[in-house]
């Protein structure tokens, strides 16, 4: 049995934790047309391991870096019932180590981080069409929500 720990990032993994950023970049490229052709960054990660406005975590197996994510505490829409919450990102597990909870420790820690921040709710986005990332999403009590459409200027109506 695999030892897992989840614990907050540090700086001097920020190497490690670039490459699997341009692993979820390269993940979800496919679902995402409107992607630029060079590489490019989703997030600040340094700047969010040094912030009290988000929590990153790693999941190290047998003590080796496998997985990530965080949360950032965003304003709530001038409707919501509250006028904070946490939302998530940097979800990844490397491909040898899928399949083991991983993602659904990293998720635990996050939504106990933001719960002890006082948020009432944790957020997250996820391509529709990325099936497997909404169902591990959904199986740790994600619902969808709200779903975002596109249409492209030149598509003829």
């Amino acid at each position: 049995m695999d030892a897992i720990e989840i614990r907050k990032a540090k700086l001097e993994e920020l190497p490690t934790l670039l490459q699997f950023e341009r692993g979820i970049v390269e993940a979800e490229r496919p679902f995402d047309e409107t992607f630029v052709k060079e590489d490019f960054k989703y997030y600040d990660l340094a700047k969010m391991i040094e912030s009290d406005e988000a929590e990153v975590v790693v999941a190290l197996v047998n003590g080796q870096l496998a997985g990530s994510g965080h949360a950032r505490i965003l304003p709530a829409k001038p409707y919501n019932q509250f006028d904070r919450y946490a939302f998530l990102g940097f979800m990844y597990v490397v491909p040898e180590h899928r399949g083991k909870g991983i993602n659904k420790l990293i998720i635990k820690s996050l939504v106990e981080w933001a719960k002890a921040k006082g948020l009432p709710e944790v957020r997250l986005q996820v391509y529709d069409d990325n099936k497997p990332a909404v169902t591990a999403y959904e199986k740790v009590g994600f619902k969808k929500h709200l779903t975002e459409m596109r249409l492209t200027t030149d598509t003829l109506l």
